[in-house]
């Protein structure tokens, strides 16, 4: 009786070695990679290091500015607002921009933040002539950060408090107000060195009083403040003068200007 052998083994030695250097390219293409282009935890976790604002009054400065100038001007959704079949029931205003020095420099958003890697623009607000709601285009920069990296959340507070007063008091009669309720809900960090898209609406608007809403997002439509308010119109707002308002606020045209005063803040009366 005749057997017939086994065929002989395999060799399968080369497997492990090829199964490691597999892995081994994977980990550093993926090292490699992940340098290049960081997971959102990661980079938020362990921020780069960036240098301090420049000198505003440095060419570096000056041509940083003049760069996101252009890059402002360029943001494809304000091109496609100003393209759209309605562009001329819309308007344009940049305020702080023709606000006098010597009031500036003691303003919050146009003075101790203003300059390059801070609010490095003047922003760019995109409203509906009716009021009933606006974009605002505005710069962020890394000197604004809590978190190194993150832009603080009472930053994104003051911006929002801002925007959403406009289209809250160009809705009040005497068009003068003070932030009575605002309500915020973080939806996910907002990274620095970026520009934002503030939405504002009006929800309501009855006698002294107006309710609006509004949301922060990014370029790309990601949400990432949520918020809504409320803005009474003071009883003594007829005696106020409004004309410095005006010119912080930027002017729309043909018509009076929105006012927002800081909580508690009084302007000085009309002379009769």
């Amino acid at each position: 009786m005749t057997t017939t052998p086994p065929p002989p083994p395999r060799l399968r030695s080369w497997r492990p070695f090829a199964t490691i250097s597999a892995i081994a390219a994977a980990s550093l293409g993926a090292y490699a990679l992940g340098a290049v282009f960081p997971p959102t935890s990661i980079s938020i976790l362990f921020p780069r290091t960036a240098p301090a604002p420049p000198d505003p009054a440095s060419p570096e400065a000056i041509a940083y500015t003049e760069s996101l100038e252009s890059q402002l001007q360029n943001i494809p959704l304000l091109q496609s607002l100003r393209q759209r079949a309605d562009a001329d029931e819309w308007y344009e205003v940049r305020p702080y921009q023709n606000f006098p020095e010597e009031r500036r420099v003691n303003s919050l958003t146009s003075g101790a933040l203003r300059g390059p890697g801070k609010l490095a623009l003047p922003g760019l607000i995109r409203a509906k002539k009716d009021e009933s709601e606006s974009f605002a285009f505005v710069h962020v920069g890394r000197g604004l950060c809590g978190h190194d990296g993150i832009i603080h959340g009472g930053l994104l507070a003051t911006l929002l408090d801002e925007t959403l007063g406009r289209i809250a008091i160009v809705n009040l009669p005497d068009k003068i107000g003070v932030t009575a309720k605002l309500s915020l809900n973080y939806r996910a960090p907002t990274r620095a060195d970026q520009f934002i898209v503030i939405k504002t609406f009006l929800d309501e608007a009855k006698g002294r009083k107006t309710v609006v809403s509004g949301r922060i997002e990014d370029l790309d439509g990601t949400v990432l403040v949520e918020a809504t308010a409320l803005f009474v119109q003071p009883r003594y707002a007829k005696l106020l003068n409004t004309g410095l308002i005006k010119q912080a606020m930027g002017e729309p045209p043909n018509s009076d200007t929105p006012v927002h005063l800081a909580d508690g803040e009084k302007l000085r009366p009309k002379m009769k």
